[in-house]
Order: C-alpha cells, then structure tokens, then sequence
C-alpha cells in the first residue's frame, strides 16, 4: 500500500476539520445547496468531457492505484530478471516453468518463453498488454485532474448563486446568512475537493504512469533478452541501464566479487 497518500488524505482532513472545530463546529460547514453544484456540476462536466466507459475504468483504477504500490522495485526486477536468465541458461526454457515468479506481467513473459513463442509474438502481446494498462492509467489521471481544475470553477458559481440569491432577498435580514453561507461553503467545497483530493491523485497517477512504464518496458526486454538466450551478466547490465546512476553503482557493489 501507498502509505503516503493515505497519510496526506489523512493529515489534509485533520487540518481543515482542526480549524473548523476551532471557530465553531463541523455542522456550520456543512451544506446541501454548496454540496450539489460542486459534486453535481464537477461530475456532469467530466461526463461531457470523457466517454461513461472510460470514466467507468478510470475513476476505480486511478482510485486502486492511488493507494497502492508496486510490489517490486526496478532494481528488485533487474535482479530477479537476470536470476531466471541463470535459470534458462542452465535448464533450457523448460526450466523456467518451474520458476515462481510473482509480478503477473513478468510472469507472463516468461511463461510465453517456457512454451517456445516466437521473440515478435511475445514483444507485440506484451506491449499490447503494457500499452493498454497505460491508457486506461492515464485516462485515471486525466479524470481527476478534470475534475480538480473543474471544481473550484464551479465553486464560484455557487458562490455567484448564492450572491445573487442573497442581493435578492436583502429586504429579508433572515435569508441573508444562509445564503452567504452557501456562497462560501461552495467556494471552500471546490477548493478542498480540487486541491486536497482530485489533483494530488492526479499527480500521484502520473508518476505511476512513468514508473509503470519504464518498469514493463524493462520486463520486455529481459524477458526477450532470455528468450534469445542471452547470458545473464549480460542482461545484468543491459537492464541496468534502467535504473537511475546511484542505483546502477548499488548493484555493482552489491554484487558478489568473483573469487
């Protein structure tokens, strides 16, 4: 699990409701008139924005992947890469199907290389499957980023209703709080909304988006590497060329020196 994500959500909540509780209490904050046209109106707009299916498939996968991490990191991948390329060079592709592999899609790839596809079937599957992963990640950030930027916009439409409805209603002294309220809890909505939830996870989707691909990327060319029998020193270093500089020199020296 990503736990900062989780922490900021958290910390983020407990500072608005900390300072709320300070001048009064959480019922003053809570309205249905500003409620309705911040999460009415953002969500029509992202419908006219982006077709149902991929709000469908964007909303839950960007929320699912908010909140979760990779279970393997690049170095930990170039390292169990080249073990299973010991593994081939030592017991054929056959031996590969005994290995146990937990990441699905590098299990994927070697189960293709343990029942002999050809290299260009195994490379069009596999980064048909990384390509298709990535767009509907990436439709996940383009739905919460639409509706960090669209929020705030339609907190001031609610705070222009609720101006307009109190300029209305100025002979009558007893409608003018409740909407003045409504004209700042929109505004407070749509600013909450975009800037401690929507954009953030949009944010956060977008570094996994790059993360996501460099890593299937990598699997890609280790599995391919394997399926051409290449030695694993060598694809050691090929797949090393992933990582960042400071990563590389770690697993150089984590290496064990040759006797």
């Amino acid at each position: 699990m990503d736990i900062a994500t989780g922490l900021g959500l958290l910390a983020g909540a407990v500072v608005l409701v900390t300072l709320i509780l300070m001048g009064g209490d959480l019922r003053m904050f809570v309205d249905s008139h500003a409620f309705i046209v911040i999460f009415g109106g953002a969500f029509a707009a992202t419908l006219i924005r982006f077709p149902l299916s991929c709000i469908f498939h964007g909303l839950p996968l960007g929320a699912k992947f908010a909140f979760t991490m990779r279970r393997f990191s690049q170095r930990e991948l170039v390292d169990e890469i080249a073990a299973l390329a010991e593994v081939a060079r030592k017991n054929g592709p056959i031996g590969l199907e005994k290995a146990e592999v937990e990441d699905p899609f590098l299990a994927k790839g070697i189960r293709f290389v343990a029942d002999g596809y050809d290299a260009d079937f195994i490379r069009d599957n596999l980064e048909r499957d990384r390509d298709n992963f990535l767009t509907h990640l990436d439709e996940g950030q383009k739905i919460y980023r639409a509706i960090g930027d669209c929020a705030p916009a339609f907190g001031m439409v609610g705070t222009l209703i609720g101006m307009v409805q109190m300029f209305a209603n100025m002979t009558d002294p007893s409608k003018l709080g409740p909407y003045m309220a409504v004209a700042l809890l929109a505004t407070f909505y749509g600013a909450a909304l975009a800037n401690l939830i929507c954009l953030p996870i949009a944010d956060k989707l977008h570094l996994k988006l790059v993360d996501e691909e460099i890593s299937r990327t990598l699997i890609i060319d280790g599995v391919l590497m394997i399926r051409d029998a290449k030695s694993p020193t060598l694809v050691r270093e090929m797949l090393l060329a992933y990582l960042p500089e400071k990563h590389r020199h770690d697993a150089e020296e984590g290496e064990p020196v040759p006797a």
